[in-house]
């Protein structure tokens, strides 16, 4: 099974992400998407650690090395806020907030992980980020000749590959985005599909929650109902 640990931001706050990347969508070219592929809305989350395929005898482990994880973590705000593009192709739109104690479950997530065997997470968890879209290639969709080479024409160009001018446009509009804040109360492990989702995207599945259940700063107990 295909598993990975993220917090996942409540309705509310995709309602207003939707609504901002609806009026971005709209400024580009076509039929809204311009260069680029759009993530589905239930794909929207904060990844904490990413698994890999991990074997069905070794779930219900790294399912309680995940709940106590979770239980030493207490419940801590956050908001989306700004955006960014990786690679120059990733777009991203980050996280405001307490970003450390963000850091630091995702940090327990890996460690999880690592106890049980599943696959090494050597990604770079500083950044939380969610993940609203990539980049189309300027030449692989539309294969290597001239067409793709006059498609990309005025484009700027970095060591690392074309960057498209509509995609730098995007990051610019959203550079000033800042979403709802809400209380994170619980990590969630999701299993992915990959191809068996909308558009042929990834399918994600909640396999299980587990309550931030530590004492908050105002020394409470985080609330979480299953």
């Amino acid at each position: 099974m295909r598993l990975f640990a993220a917090v996942w931001p409540p309705e509310d706050v995709l309602d207003h992400l939707d609504l901002a990347l609806g009026a971005v969508r709209r400024t580009l070219p076509g039929d809204g998407t311009g260069p680029v592929r759009w993530s589905a809305r239930d794909t929207w989350h904060l990844t904490c650690a990413f698994y890999g395929d991990v074997p069905d005898g070794r779930v219900a482990e790294l399912e309680c090395a995940l709940a106590v994880a979770a239980a030493s973590s207490g419940p801590y705000r956050l908001r989306l806020r700004g955006a960014g593009v990786f690679s120059h192709r990733t777009l991203w739109v980050g996280v405001g907030g307490d970003t450390g104690a963000q850091l630091a479950l995702a940090h327990a997530a890996v460690a999880a992980g690592d106890r049980v065997g599943a696959r090494p997470d050597d990604r770079p968890r500083e950044r939380a980020h969610l993940t609203i879209g990539r980049v189309r290639d300027p030449g692989g969709r539309r294969g290597r000749g001239s067409a793709a080479r006059a498609g990309a024409a005025g484009r700027p160009r970095s060591e690392n590959g074309w960057v498209p001018f509509d995609a730098e446009t995007l990051v610019g509009a959203l550079a000033v985005y800042e979403g709802p804040e809400w209380t994170v109360d619980a990590l969630l492990l999701i299993a992915s599909r990959p191809g068996e989702g909308r558009g042929g995207g990834p399918l994600y599945t909640a396999v299980d929650a587990f309550p931030l259940a530590g004492m908050s700063d105002e020394g409470g107990v985080a609330p979480w109902a299953p």
